[in-house]
Protein backbone atom coordinates (compact mmCIF):
# COMPACT_ATOMS: atom_id res chain seq x y z
CA UNK A 1 0.00 0.00 0.00
CA UNK A 2 0.98 3.59 -0.88
CA UNK A 3 0.81 6.23 0.75
CA UNK A 4 0.36 9.39 0.50
CA UNK A 5 1.75 12.68 2.09
CA UNK A 6 -0.91 15.94 2.01
CA UNK A 7 0.67 18.15 -0.30
CA UNK A 8 2.58 21.63 1.01
CA UNK A 9 3.11 23.04 -2.06
CA UNK A 10 2.30 26.87 -1.22
CA UNK A 11 -0.20 28.80 -3.22
CA UNK A 12 1.99 31.92 -3.71
CA UNK A 13 -0.80 33.63 -2.29
CA UNK A 14 -0.62 35.78 1.04
CA UNK A 15 -2.01 38.37 3.30
CA UNK A 16 0.22 41.75 4.56
CA UNK A 17 -1.19 43.78 6.58
CA UNK A 18 0.87 47.36 6.55
CA UNK A 19 0.11 50.98 8.12
CA UNK A 20 -1.79 53.44 5.39
CA UNK A 21 1.12 55.38 5.39
CA UNK A 22 3.42 52.92 4.39
CA UNK A 23 0.75 51.09 2.12
CA UNK A 24 0.18 54.77 0.04
CA UNK A 25 4.21 54.85 -0.31
CA UNK A 26 4.04 51.78 -1.85
CA UNK A 27 1.56 52.63 -4.34
CA UNK A 28 2.67 55.81 -4.95
CA UNK A 29 6.29 54.13 -5.80
CA UNK A 30 4.39 51.30 -8.20
CA UNK A 31 2.84 54.44 -10.29
CA UNK A 32 6.03 55.69 -10.75
CA UNK A 33 7.57 52.97 -11.80
CA UNK A 34 4.66 51.67 -14.04
CA UNK A 35 3.79 48.23 -12.68
CA UNK A 36 1.33 46.92 -9.68
CA UNK A 37 1.58 47.12 -6.35
CA UNK A 38 1.66 43.23 -6.22
CA UNK A 39 5.06 43.75 -8.79
CA UNK A 40 6.64 46.03 -6.78
CA UNK A 41 6.39 44.25 -3.79
CA UNK A 42 7.74 41.20 -5.73
CA UNK A 43 10.40 43.05 -6.92
CA UNK A 44 11.40 44.20 -3.53
CA UNK A 45 10.99 41.04 -1.03
CA UNK A 46 12.66 38.89 -4.06
CA UNK A 47 15.94 41.01 -3.66
CA UNK A 48 17.76 39.74 -0.66
CA UNK A 49 18.90 42.71 1.57
CA UNK A 50 21.38 42.93 4.63
CA UNK A 51 20.09 41.81 7.70
CA UNK A 52 21.41 45.54 9.09
CA UNK A 53 17.95 46.62 7.67
CA UNK A 54 16.08 45.33 10.69
CA UNK A 55 17.83 47.82 12.75
CA UNK A 56 15.39 50.58 12.58
CA UNK A 57 17.93 53.29 12.16
CA UNK A 58 18.81 51.55 9.17
CA UNK A 59 14.89 50.73 8.23
CA UNK A 60 14.11 54.68 8.83
CA UNK A 61 17.00 55.80 6.83
CA UNK A 62 15.98 54.06 3.77
CA UNK A 63 12.35 55.13 4.14
CA UNK A 64 13.46 58.54 4.44
CA UNK A 65 15.31 58.29 1.46
CA UNK A 66 12.52 56.82 -0.75
CA UNK A 67 9.97 59.65 0.91
CA UNK A 68 12.29 62.32 -0.36
CA UNK A 69 13.41 60.95 -4.04
CA UNK A 70 11.33 58.17 -4.66
CA UNK A 71 12.13 56.05 -8.24
CA UNK A 72 15.00 58.45 -8.55
CA UNK A 73 16.64 56.71 -5.65
CA UNK A 74 19.27 54.48 -7.06
CA UNK A 75 20.52 53.30 -3.63
CA UNK A 76 21.03 53.97 0.21
CA UNK A 77 24.16 52.69 1.64
CA UNK A 78 26.15 53.22 5.21
CA UNK A 79 29.88 53.35 5.72
CA UNK A 80 32.62 54.49 7.95
CA UNK A 81 32.78 54.18 11.23
CA UNK A 82 29.61 52.34 11.94
CA UNK A 83 29.71 50.17 9.21
CA UNK A 84 33.32 49.16 10.61
CA UNK A 85 32.69 48.72 13.88
CA UNK A 86 34.48 51.21 15.40
CA UNK A 87 31.61 53.91 16.34
CA UNK A 88 31.73 55.77 19.40
CA UNK A 89 29.07 57.34 21.19
CA UNK A 90 29.89 61.10 19.50
CA UNK A 91 29.87 59.38 16.20
CA UNK A 92 27.46 59.80 13.71
CA UNK A 93 26.22 57.69 11.13
CA UNK A 94 27.04 58.50 7.60
CA UNK A 95 25.18 57.76 4.63
CA UNK A 96 25.85 57.43 1.54
CA UNK A 97 22.74 58.40 -0.80
CA UNK A 98 22.68 57.59 -4.18
CA UNK A 99 20.46 59.81 -7.09
CA UNK A 100 20.12 59.91 -10.32
CA UNK A 101 22.12 62.61 -12.62
CA UNK A 102 18.61 64.41 -13.59
CA UNK A 103 18.93 65.12 -9.58
CA UNK A 104 20.97 67.91 -8.96
CA UNK A 105 23.27 67.91 -5.87
CA UNK A 106 22.30 71.02 -4.16
CA UNK A 107 22.27 72.55 -0.23
CA UNK A 108 18.22 71.98 -0.60
CA UNK A 109 18.85 68.55 -0.62
CA UNK A 110 20.70 68.89 2.88
CA UNK A 111 18.12 71.24 3.86
CA UNK A 112 15.38 68.80 2.93
CA UNK A 113 16.51 66.07 4.73
CA UNK A 114 17.16 68.33 7.84
CA UNK A 115 13.24 69.41 7.95
CA UNK A 116 13.31 65.39 8.92
CA UNK A 117 16.35 63.79 10.35
CA UNK A 118 16.84 60.64 11.10
CA UNK A 119 18.54 58.98 13.91
CA UNK A 120 20.34 55.70 14.28
CA UNK A 121 21.13 54.07 17.94
CA UNK A 122 20.70 57.77 19.29
CA UNK A 123 22.94 58.85 16.73
CA UNK A 124 22.79 61.42 13.83
CA UNK A 125 22.39 59.80 10.24
CA UNK A 126 24.60 62.48 8.05
CA UNK A 127 23.65 61.75 4.37
CA UNK A 128 26.02 62.26 1.57
CA UNK A 129 24.38 62.93 -1.80
CA UNK A 130 25.96 61.63 -4.71
CA UNK A 131 25.69 60.31 -8.50
CA UNK A 132 27.10 57.18 -9.16
CA UNK A 133 30.10 58.57 -10.79
CA UNK A 134 30.96 58.09 -14.93
CA UNK A 135 34.52 57.12 -14.42
CA UNK A 136 35.40 54.75 -11.27
CA UNK A 137 38.92 56.08 -11.96
CA UNK A 138 38.20 59.64 -11.04
CA UNK A 139 35.11 58.37 -8.84
CA UNK A 140 34.97 60.92 -5.75
CA UNK A 141 36.35 59.90 -2.46
CA UNK A 142 32.85 59.08 -0.89
CA UNK A 143 32.57 56.10 -3.29
CA UNK A 144 36.45 54.51 -2.14
CA UNK A 145 35.82 54.91 1.22
CA UNK A 146 32.32 53.04 0.65
CA UNK A 147 33.91 50.67 -1.68
CA UNK A 148 36.35 49.76 1.58
CA UNK A 149 33.68 49.32 4.45
CA UNK A 150 30.03 50.19 3.02
CA UNK A 151 26.93 48.29 3.36
CA UNK A 152 24.16 48.41 0.63
CA UNK A 153 20.91 49.11 2.23
CA UNK A 154 18.60 49.24 -0.92
CA UNK A 155 19.28 49.69 -4.14
CA UNK A 156 17.01 49.45 -7.42
CA UNK A 157 18.95 47.92 -9.97
CA UNK A 158 22.18 46.47 -8.77
CA UNK A 159 24.54 49.44 -10.23
CA UNK A 160 25.43 50.41 -7.06
CA UNK A 161 26.79 46.71 -6.37
CA UNK A 162 29.03 46.93 -9.60
CA UNK A 163 30.11 50.38 -8.67
CA UNK A 164 31.24 49.63 -5.63
CA UNK A 165 32.81 46.00 -6.71
CA UNK A 166 34.73 47.61 -9.68
CA UNK A 167 36.38 50.27 -6.94
CA UNK A 168 36.80 47.75 -4.59
CA UNK A 169 39.10 45.71 -7.86
CA UNK A 170 41.00 49.10 -8.54
CA UNK A 171 42.03 49.31 -5.34
CA UNK A 172 42.95 45.88 -4.88
CA UNK A 173 45.15 46.19 -8.10
CA UNK A 174 46.89 49.23 -6.76
CA UNK A 175 45.46 51.49 -9.68
CA UNK A 176 43.33 53.79 -6.93
CA UNK A 177 45.13 54.88 -4.06
CA UNK A 178 44.45 57.05 -0.83
CA UNK A 179 46.87 59.34 0.21
CA UNK A 180 47.18 62.40 2.57
CA UNK A 181 48.04 66.04 2.16
CA UNK A 182 47.64 68.58 5.47
CA UNK A 183 46.36 65.48 7.58
CA UNK A 184 43.14 65.00 5.44
CA UNK A 185 42.72 61.73 3.24
CA UNK A 186 41.97 61.20 -0.02
CA UNK A 187 41.75 58.87 -3.30
CA UNK A 188 43.69 59.39 -6.84
CA UNK A 189 44.55 57.02 -9.43
CA UNK A 190 47.69 56.02 -8.86
CA UNK A 191 50.22 57.06 -11.23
Amino acid sequence: MVTRRASTALSGRFLLRIGAHLHERLQGAARSLGVSLNELCTRRLSVPGPALLLEPGAAASVERSLAQFGSALAGVLVYGSYARGDSTAASDVDLLVVVDPAIPLTRALYRDWDVEPVEWQGRHVDPHFIHLPDDRRTAPGAWCEAAIDGVVLCERDGAVTRQLAAIRGDIAAGRLVRRSAHGQPYWTEAA
